[in-house]
């Protein structure tokens, strides 16, 4: 039941993760989103400092805070409210989904198991073919994608 539950969440997160996918190949504005939807309007620091309640020179602060990556998300939110703006961010797996990142990383594993074991059959003199150690890391990934251990991430 607890694989079973793990799996859909996992499946669930997947799903989730797909649909921001599409903004993978977004690159960020070089001054930040606050900076180039601002300007793009052609909304003054005054103007929207008026919005947030705060000085123009608060303002440029956030523009600069964000375009170095030092902003909170709450202050993120706050500045897309006053823009009649959703906030929205996530996570994009680099490897496609969360499936095939935990795939990648079980296989490493399985390969590391499998060979060291096959290394030490060796040296007793009962070396395996190649077909069957790589059934086996195939088999060993299988079973560690299954069970999901911690030790996945060590």
């Amino acid at each position: 039941m607890k694989n079973l539950n793990k799996s859909l969440a996992l499946e669930q997160l997947d799903k989730k993760m797909k649909k921001l996918s599409s903004l993978s190949d977004i690159s960020l504005p070089s001054n930040g989103w606050v900076n180039l939807i601002r300007t793009t309007l052609n909304m003054s620091l005054k103007q929207l400092g008026k919005k947030l309640r705060i000085t123009s020179q608060s303002i440029r602060e956030i523009e600069a805070r964000e375009a170095d990556k030092k902003i909170t998300l709450e202050k993120l939110n706050e500045v897309a409210e006053a823009l009649n703006l959703k906030l929205v961010y996530g996570f994009i797996p680099k490897d496609g989904s969360l499936e095939r990142m935990i795939d990648k990383r079980a296989l490493e594993i399985a390969k590391q198991i499998v060979l060291k074991t096959s290394h030490t059959m060796a040296l007793e003199n009962q070396q395996n073919e190649p077909s069957r150690i790589k059934k086996a890391i195939k088999d060993r990934a299988q079973q560690i994608k299954n069970e999901m251990p911690k030790y996945l991430w060590d």
